[in-house]
């Protein structure tokens, strides 16, 4: 059974839509230029989304796919009705343009908008390989690779057309200033991503730019291919201001007229700098450009400040954009480097720029993604403490809760509107949580045997894979004999996530001796699935994934058989779907306070799973009194916090030893209280699905918008928000 119920009924004939940048597959055509006539209203009332990532594979969520299985419609008499079908029935399922949780939670937010009908656009870069493909060798760590990948080839991505020579590409030319009065003109081409609703009847498009064209300069080829590219600082300079530069000239050849860009992090902040340039240009003239005074420069960014809201996702100091006033000098001209000067100065390095703090000072809108987050955000820039405000991170439930799950919340009466009301779950009775529990554990049962029989799967495959190739297999359990493989309802703990100092995937096994001694004294095994990548340039992240590896035999040995720690290479989407459902608690060991959000664990809570979790980010607002899972670990004030990543500063002895203390209650309530257990899965879905969902997030982002919206989805919004106000009340 899928996450889809039967959805609109209609021919497929009517899934066909066009306009003058091309043809398209997916949703009706009343329904398409519906939408395309609000995103390019004279009145501007919708709104750009901005993202360097943005993470929506459609192995894990597809409607229209959903939609054709569900019509059990293969193929089709018209040729081109066909093409599309085929595509989208035995299409490849990735979209490899996102590295982890910032990417997974723009799709997520994307998908929310168009179930809800906000009137939003959103953008972001195509990269022809990707974040990077990842092999694991037991000896070496983790090996990168580039990601191959064909966008022509891929449903739901659609490649725009030139109006004026249908059978030729669009092609925007974006505006560089390379240390150059005069621009140089780079060319691009357009993809567009439709991500539809859940009833087919709605959708945001996501414009995706394309620099790798084949007459390309090096320097843009070269950011072009891969996210997050670091090879140089210049590379990574110069990605930012492909996208920050190319939504300007989008917008208008598009003919899109948002009147507010939402800034995903601030990756794409260089917007505003060819936004406080069209001010000056519109208020001075060119000529006069180098005659303007400071002050008016100021005056622009405040005009500009207000067309702007940006989300900061991070207090981690890698996560915020620096370059040198040196290099910046060789990539833009005067009336760039002055709004910078003013703009993007860094109070404790004077000769960097700061894009966080240009960031901070040019919106009229900034939030955190937690309570949390906030108070440390707002000790991190005390200067704009107080316009930082919370809203609380989602992640959108059609995505994240399994079929199995789906399946039983299908049979509870006051559930029946689950999937466009994730609300409900908080109306779950007495009476229903008792019909509902055993439903429960069986669609549990179910995930659980999925995801074992895939890590057993995979264990085969790596051990076939040492006779065939030079790598070793990355786990000891495939040298083992395959009855000492894993088996389902063994206590599953899962981690995953990308690779970093802070998020401490180690920890747990800080002291393996003790931890195999508490599996030997109470006798119960324990599985441990970890997955995640870190990037290719972050050497300390390898180091703590190549730890992971090194500990998987000491504690096999150690704990005699009962402690299996495995790594499950190539995290992904659909593997992370797998796993949050899959497994029995979901663990996250950061640093407090140094997680902003963590949207992993909330995975895990949509289809009931225990967290047992540092008190950091969500989870502070999640934990609700220990009703939903375990915390702990250091709970220090923020004002205390200490927000070094340096090695001796990770707490590690500390937090290890308070995971050690509550490790035997967990397990006490898994194997001798399953019923305990099955009532803080219920709790998960009483109190944390209708918080944590992106619904919410996105109608608390809408109040931000300023947006006219009908009276009925207005309404419809507001309930939503009243769900939850990230801002109000005291921490919990």
């Amino acid at each position: 059974m899928d996450i889809y119920p039967s959805g609109s009924s209609f021919p497929i004939e009517q899934l066909i839509c066009a306009n003058r940048f091309g043809t398209f597959f997916g949703v009706p055509q009343h329904v398409f230029d519906r939408v395309w006539g609000q995103l390019t209203r004279p009145d501007g009332n919708s709104i750009a989304y901005v993202s360097m990532e943005i993470g929506a594979d459609p192995d894990v969520l597809h409607p229209v796919r959903d939609w054709l299985e569900q019509k059990r419609i293969k193929g089709h008499a018209n040729p081109r009705i066909d093409g599309f079908v085929r595509k989208y029935i035995f299409g490849p399922r990735k979209i490899p343009n996102y590295s982890g949780g910032l990417g997974v939670l723009a799709g997520d937010t994307l998908k929310s908008f168009a179930d809800m009908h906000v009137p939003v656009l959103a953008i972001s870069l195509l990269y022809r390989e990707g974040y990077f493909s990842q092999i694991v060798d037991s000896k070496i760590g983790q090996i990168d690779y580039a990601t191959r990948w064909t966008p022509e080839s891929t449903p739901t991505l659609f490649q725009l057309r030139n109006p004026e020579a249908p059978d030729q590409p669009l092609v925007l030319e974006i505006p560089f200033y390379n240390g150059q009065l005069n621009p140089t003109v780079v060319k691009a081409h357009v993809w567009m991503k439709l991500e539809i609703a859940a009833e087919l009847d709605s959708f945001v498009p996501e414009f995706l730019i394309d620099y790798s064209l084949p007459d390309a300069p090096l320097w843009v080829t070269e950011p072009a291919y891969q996210l997050y590219n670091a090879k140089s600082v210049i590379i990574k300079a110069n990605q930012r201001r492909m996208l920050g530069f190319a939504i300007l000239p989008l917008l208008e050849t598009l003919g899109c007229t948002p009147r507010t860009i939402h800034l995903n992090e601030q990756h794409g902040i260089t917007v505003t700098l060819s936004l406080i340039l069209q001010e000056l240009h519109d208020t001075f003239g060119e000529a006069a450009l180098d005659q303007i005074a400071d002050a008016d420069i100021l005056a622009a960014a405040e005009r500009v400040s207000r067309k702007i809201v940006y989300t900061i996702h991070t207090p981690v100091k890698a996560g915020h954009d620096r370059f040198s006033r040196e290099l910046y000098s060789g990539i833009s001209h005067g009336a760039f480097q002055r709004i910078l000067n003013l703009l993007a100065h860094d109070e404790d390095e004077s000769h960097e720029y700061n894009f966080t703090a240009m960031a901070m000072r040019i919106n009229r809108a900034v939030n955190s993604v937690s309570r949390l987050h906030r108070d440390v955000t707002r000790k991190q820039f005390p200067a704009f403490a107080d316009k930082i405000k919370a809203i609380t991170n989602g992640v959108h439930h059609l995505t994240w809760i399994s079929a199995q799950r789906a399946a039983c919340f299908d049979r509870i009466p006051s559930l029946r509107a689950w999937r466009t009301d994730p609300s409900c779950f908080g109306a779950i009775t007495g009476q229903e949580a008792a019909a509902l529990a055993p439903m429960l554990d069986a669609a549990w049962r179910t995930d659980n045997r999925l995801l074992i029989d895939y890590a057993n799967a995979m264990l085969k495959s790596h051990r076939e894979q040492m006779v065939e190739t030079w790598i070793d297999p990355p786990n000891h359990l495939s040298s083992l004999p395959e009855a000492e493989w894993f088996r389902p309802g063994v206590f599953t703990i899962g981690f995953a996530r990308r690779f970093s100092t802070y998020k401490r995937a180690d920890l747990i096994f800080d002291d393996i001796c003790r931890l195999a001694d508490i599996l030997i004294a109470l006798n119960r095994p324990v599985n441990f699935l970890f997955a995640g990548k870190a990037h290719p340039a972050d050497e300390p992240g390898k180091s703590v994934l190549k730890l992971i590896l090194d500990n998987q035999e000491e504690l096999y040995v150690r704990s005699r058989g009962l402690g299996k720690l495995v790594f499950i290479p190539g995290y992904d989407m659909q593997i992370a779907k797998l796993m949050v459902s899959g497994v029995h608690a979901w663990l996250n060991s950061p640093k407090r306070p140094l997680e902003a959000s963590g949207t992993s664990g909330m995975k895990a809570a949509m289809n009931g799973v225990p967290n047992i979790s540092i008190m950091d980010g969500w989870w502070v607002e999640g934990y609700h009194g220990g009703q939903t899972g375990w915390k702990f670990g250091y709970e220090g004030p923020v004002e205390d916090a200490d927000l070094s990543e340096a090695p001796d500063a990770l707490l590690y002895t500390e937090d290890a030893a308070a995971f050690y203390q509550i490790l035997p209650a967990i397990l006490e309530s898994f194997y001798d209280r399953p019923e305990s257990y099955l009532e803080c899965a219920l709790n998960n879905l009483r109190l944390n699905i209708p918080i944590f969902n992106t619904h919410r997030m996105a109608a608390e982002y809408v109040a931000q918008y300023g947006l006219r919206l009908p009276r009925e989805l207005e309404e419809s919004i507001a309930r939503f928000r009243r769900l939850y106000q990230s801002e109000e009340g005291t921490m919990p």
